[in-house]
């Protein structure tokens, strides 16, 4: 395209003085500018703002709030408090494993930033006795899953195989895969581990121009976990056809799990989930945890009118809240979300239907620019723009059968979030619930174990507590790792 086409485009966009700057640039800055505006589509970009902006006021205006938020109807969800429907699920879960049918999506594009680290945030180690990352543990339970569905299902060592396909961010695609590979996979093939990346929006004032990180390239910023869905159908490699969505449909992967890499407890490809979802016959799923107390700040999965979607707790009021199930004084918004779900790759590939529909959320932050006039560095001390991005959960109001799964928060559920020290979602609350996970599969198990006792059980000796079975009546006096299941006899 040329160069007056290209200006005359944006100028019509109202984003002419993106080339404030251009006869002041060198060749090889108007080069790089020049590709990045022809990449970017910003009449999409507009349309985007526009929505983002009159969705905002819509959603903030009582006038307009005409779709009242209501709990989750009873029969809605299930929880994993019966043990044969559990067994149930589980084994419906491990014979799609089996099949071949299932893959995993890991949302990893986030840097560990509030941790002190310039990381990926799954490089980064809690503290646990192994020092492994929160990939490795992630690797090792699909590795554990994968000989678990061989075994129960009779088939043959190897041969059965759960995908991975890990979202990156730009700022992490490089570190990521370069820790997979310094890593050997954490021993799964790598021809079984997708890396694909999650696109990014142009930074924003809040008149909706966009702004310029230096005067030959445009401020920009990840499009949120909601991103998720568009990257599927992105090129894996730049000018070749195959994506995310083409490499499900060529293993003849019929279901997905989907989760975040900050949570130390997550089942990944969890067959109790999987199997729920599938005998449900949902077309997307989520599994939920119960709010630990009314006033916790978690969204929770509620109905909007007659939808399903995330509630955040700031639209709920007080009352709400509180209230409590007359039969048994359940709170009524309990089902706190944890961004872990399944999909149905049908489901996944008709997401680009009603994309469109969905409105972004602005965030409201201090962006570092230059002056689209003078072209001076502006770090600014307050809010001064929008990034704008979509969240993974928008999609639950175009689900038509959607399902919920209530499970036990200190067996799946312990986000790291926090700087180390802050005493909530940190790395010491990370490693106290995943070494506390331990204790119990040892004592579910028939074992016992003494105060002060700490054992980490490698995720390939017991991916939820199985395996353990020859420990029954041991007790365990002496703390250590334990990555095969005969180590435990030297801590006895």
């Amino acid at each position: 395209m040329s160069i007056d086409t290209l200006r005359k485009r944006y100028e019509e966009a109202g984003q002419g003085h993106l080339f404030n700057f251009w006869l002041k640039l060198s060749p090889a800055e108007q080069d790089e500018l020049k590709t990045q505006l022809e990449a970017l589509n910003i009449e999409r970009v507009n349309r985007i703002y526009a929505k983002a902006v009159s969705s905002e006021a819509e959603a903030s205006n009582p006038k307009t709030q005409s779709a009242a938020i209501e709990p989750l109807p009873k029969g809605a969800s299930e929880s994993v408090s019966d043990p044969a429907k559990v067994q149930s699920w589980r084994a419906a879960g491990l014979e799609a494993i089996a099949r071949g049918e299932v893959g995993v999506l890991l949302m990893a594009g986030g840097q560990g930033t509030r941790l002190g680290s310039s990381a990926p945030k799954g490089c980064y180690d809690i503290g646990l006795p192994s020092h492994k990352s929160l990939f490795q543990y992630q690797a090792e339970r699909i590795a554990r899953l994968q000989r678990v569905a061989e075994t129960e299902s009779k088939k043959p060592a190897d041969s059965v195989v759960i995908p991975w396909y890990v979202m990156t961010s730009g700022p992490t695609r490089r570190d990521t895969e370069d820790f997979f590979k310094k890593s050997s996979y954490f021993g799964l093939d790598p021809k079984n581990v997708v890396f694909f990346e999650q696109g990014t929006l142009p930074c924003l004032t809040m008149e909706g121009k966009v702004l310029l990180e230096t005067p030959s390239k445009v401020a920009v910023a990840p499009d949120g976990n909601g991103g998720l869905y568009a990257a599927t159908r992105s090129p894996l490699q730049s000018g070749k056809p195959e994506t995310v969505l083409s490499d499900l449909a060529r293993r003849g992967i019929l279901y997905v799990h989907a989760y975040c890499v900050d949570n130390c407890l997550v089942r990944v490809a969890d067959p109790v989930f999987l199997g729920y979802s599938i005998q449900k016959q949902a077309d997307c799923a989520a599994k939920v945890v119960p709010k630990a107390h009314p006033a916790e700040s978690v969204g929770v999965v509620a109905l909007r009118g007659d939808k399903y979607s995330v509630v955040e707790y700031s639209e709920i009021s007080k009352e709400q809240a509180e209230a409590r199930d007359a039969e048994t004084n359940e709170l009524k918004f309990r089902a706190g979300n944890i961004a872990n779900h399944f999909y149905t790759t049908a489901y996944l590939n008709r997401v680009e239907s009603f994309e469109e529909d969905l409105a972004f959320h602005i965030a409201r932050k201090k962006i570092a620019h230059v002056d689209s006039t003078t072209g001076a560095s502006v770090k600014p001390s307050k809010p001064n723009g929008m990034k704008l991005e979509m969240f993974v959960f928008d999609v639950f109001p175009y689900t038509e059968r959607f399902a919920v799964l209530e499970v036990e928060r200190n067996e799946e559920f312990s986000p790291l979030k926090n700087a180390p020290g802050a005493g909530s979602d940190d790395p010491e609350t990370s490693r106290r619930d995943l070494l506390a996970q331990h204790r119990r599969f040892l004592e579910r198990s028939g074992a016992l174990v003494k105060d002060n006792v700490e054992i980490e059980i490698s995720p390939l000796v017991s991916y939820a507590g199985e395996g353990l079975e020859s420990i029954k009546g041991k007790a365990f006096t002496k703390s250590g790792l334990v990555e095969e299941v005969e180590e435990l006899d030297a801590l006895a």
